[in-house]
């Protein structure tokens, strides 16, 4: 696999990509990242693939087949949007507002033609803010989705929410809590160990501004965590929930209790200590 970015999954934290690049490379699969494709030529019924590495070393690779990863563009062509007012480009599609509304305020649009999340599950959220606003008072917004998504490599990769990066970013500070799946029970009896959860929560406090989880079933455990945000729900309140022992998702009440442990300052020890030695 010949990757032009530093890790697959640009978008992605860099150690939940290394983690799916070590499965690749368990089944065989080689992984180039940094490379600068150079040109394909034939090589009888095969492709030659000439290519420089990030280090500036040119190689040469023969294969049987080519599949280009290149993206998707919005297809807005046949739809005649120039003739209703509809501002959009080729590259960026439809422009909407917040409301999901377009340049004509009587036309909305909704999904990949109009957002940056590209997604089954976004579109059908969109939608329905789309609908609500062209038939009702216009009150929904696109921005007030709390959007979760899934690469289904295996493990999965699941993420809600903010990354370190965006935190730093908009200069918000975070306290993490990382849980390897080599401590959750389930996993390691599963030998599905390879992965995490990880959880950010707002410096100080309990909120949490997001999530990332590397998982065999992490698309199913990350809506857990969506729930809670959507709710406005602390990470402590998991430590309320009782999970099914044993069951993956542990790994969600054990950032909890990281969590919690950071509460017992050393203020909060002494005064626990007299409280007990009161109670003897």
């Amino acid at each position: 696999m010949l990757h032009a970015y530093a890790h697959i999954r640009p978008r992605e934290d860099e150690d939940a990509a290394r983690i799916v690049e070590a499965r690749f490379a368990a089944e065989g699969i080689r992984v180039v990242n940094g490379a600068t494709i150079q040109r394909v030529e034939r090589d009888g019924s095969a492709r030659a693939i000439h290519f420089a590495t990030r280090e500036g070393r040119s190689e040469r690779v023969v294969v049987d087949e080519l599949l280009l990863g290149v993206g998707r563009a919005p297809n807005v062509e046949g739809l005649e949007l120039e003739t209703v007012g509809v501002r959009y480009d080729a590259r960026r599609g439809v422009y909407v507002n917040d409301y999901l509304q377009t340049s004509n305020p009587r036309i909305y649009a909704a999904g990949d033609i109009c957002m940056r999340w590209q997604f089954t599950h976004a579109a059908d959220a969109a939608a329905k803010i789309a609908v609500q606003n062209a038939l009702f008072l216009r009150t929904k917004k696109l921005s007030s989705l709390v959007m979760p998504w899934c690469t289904y490599t295996d493990p999965e990769v699941a993420h809600v929410g903010m990354y370190e990066a965006d935190a730093r970013a908009a200069g918000i500070e975070i306290d993490t809590y990382h849980v390897p799946l080599t401590q959750v029970n389930r996993a390691v009896a599963d030998g599905e160990d390879e992965g995490f959860v990880r959880v950010l929560v707002r410096k100080g406090g309990a909120e949490i501004l997001g999530a990332t989880i590397v998982a065999s079933h992490a698309g199913e455990m990350i809506s857990e965590v969506t729930l809670a945000i959507v709710a406005k729900l602390g990470l402590g309140k998991f430590l309320d929930v009782i999970h099914p022992y044993p069951t993956q998702a542990e790994g969600i009440k054990r950032a909890a209790g990281l969590y919690t442990r950071t509460r017992a300052t050393p203020t909060v020890k002494k005064w626990l200590a007299r409280w007990m030695a009161l109670r003897r």
